[in-house]
Parts: structure tokens; sequence; C-alpha cells
């Protein structure tokens, strides 16, 4: 698939703005004083891109947002934390996107769910334990929160985008 250059300069803005929520959402306070908990404001550029741009560009924006947000962190290790929770949300929602009766909630709080499976998998193979999966329970209940905020953003973000003229391509995003 060839990209266009209004393409590629949307998925570096996006790619950029994810890379800046990332390193934003550093400086909160944890939303519960527990490992991997946090609200993934990243993902509402996923969210958006799948939606507004189709998979190809969403996932390059991901492949990008992981790669470098692991290289600036200085941390190879969370590489594969980001890339095995964001592949998992975003094949997820990518699979649900076009399921009737699902909405734009659903669908977020369904990636946040894989994201949190997929970085459980991380912890798995790094431990090399099945352990982690005991804290799964838990992080798939908090999920339902922080998918159904980023849903919720986005949502907002795409009502806000229909009354300009770079709006939507003309989706019910709202559900």
């Amino acid at each position: 698939m060839r990209f266009s250059t209004k393409a590629i300069t949307t998925c570096a803005v996006l790619a950029a703005l994810a890379l800046a929520l990332s390193y934003l959402e550093s400086f909160f306070p944890p939303l519960l004083p527990l490992p991997g908990v946090k609200l993934g404001l990243a993902n509402i550029v996923t969210v958006y891109a799948l939606y507004a741009l189709g998979f190809p560009s969403a996932l390059a924006i991901l492949l990008v947002r992981c790669t470098l947000g692991a290289l600036f962190a200085g941390n190879a290790s969370a590489l594969l934390f980001s890339l095995l929770g964001g592949l998992a949300a975003l094949l997820a929602m990518a699979f649900l996107r076009k399921a009737k009766g699902l909405s734009i909630f659903g669908v977020s709080i369904a990636g946040a769910a894989a994201h949190n499976i997929g970085q459980v998998c991380a912890a798995m193979l790094t431990l090399g334990s099945s352990a982690p999966l005991y804290y799964l329970p838990f992080l798939l209940l908090v999920s339902l929160f922080t998918g159904a905020f980023s849903g919720l953003i986005t949502a907002c973000l795409f009502r806000a985008m229909a009354h300009t003229p770079y709006g939507a391509k003309g989706e019910n995003h709202h559900g």
C-alpha cells in the first residue's frame, strides 16, 4: 500500500501527538498505586487513527509511537510491553470496529482489555512464569473505565471534527 504525502504527514503528526500524550501522562499521579494501571492517553490517538485513517495508518502510528517511546525512554523492555499491548489492542479494535451495534466506546473498551492481555503476555514472557495471569482480572476490570474514557474522548473529538472543514469521513463513530 502506498501512502500519499498528506497521509504520511498526518501519521507523523498523530505519532508525535501520541508520544507527547504518553510523555505527558508520566507526570500524572497513578490512577491506582499498582503496576500497569494508567489511563493510556496515547491510545486515544490509536482509536482515532483506526476510525479516521484506517488500519494501515493506525498500525504505522502505533509502531512509530512504541519504537520511539522505548528509544526516548532508554528502556528496551518497555518496547516489548508497548508493542504486545498496542498490537493486541489495535487488532481487537480493527476486528470489532465493523461489528453492528458496537459503538466506539465498546471498541475502545475491547482495545483496552486486549492491551492489558498483551501486556500480561509480555510480563509472562519476561518473567518466564504464568504468575502475571493472576493480575489479569483486575486489569480487565480497570480497562472498562480506561477504555470508556478513551472512547469518550475520541467520540468527542469526532463530534468536534464534524464541525470543521477537516471533518471525519462520514462514519458514525458515536454508536
